[in-house]
């Protein structure tokens, strides 16, 4: 992800809270927002009720990592907010997750989905 596809300001986020749809499955939820541009824009939400930062820092890392790997539509603002949860769910149980909500919420590019699952061994 580049930098200009990050959420950075809290009105950003704020925005996508407020007036965006909400998915909730197991260790994650997804809120989208229409942003109207031409590309899709992210953030990662993840509470000290999660675990220290260590912690915290590593459900971060495994979601962006997920996110590169998945061709999403553009145009949305996009917030994944990692529930406590997430911390045993580990990596393939964050990717099933993440997955199983951006395709509830049709933000995922179907082809991408079925390449994905062709790579994994």
């Amino acid at each position: 992800m580049r930098g200009e596809q990050h959420l950075t300001r809290p009105q950003q986020f704020e925005l996508v809270y407020g007036r965006g749809s909400s998915w909730a499955s197991g260790p994650v939820v997804v809120k989208a927002l229409p942003n109207g541009l031409g590309f899709s824009r992210y953030g990662f939400s993840v509470s000290r009720r999660v675990g220290n930062a260590v912690i915290r820092n590593l459900i971060k890392r495994r979601l962006r990592e997920i996110l590169r790997a998945i061709l999403l539509k553009p145009g949305w603002d996009i917030v994944l907010i990692a529930r406590p949860s997430a911390v045993n769910a580990g990596y393939a149980g964050l990717r099933e997750a993440v997955q199983h909500l951006l395709t509830r919420a049709h933000l995922m590019d179907m082809a991408s989905f079925s390449k994905g699952l062709a790579g994994e061994s």
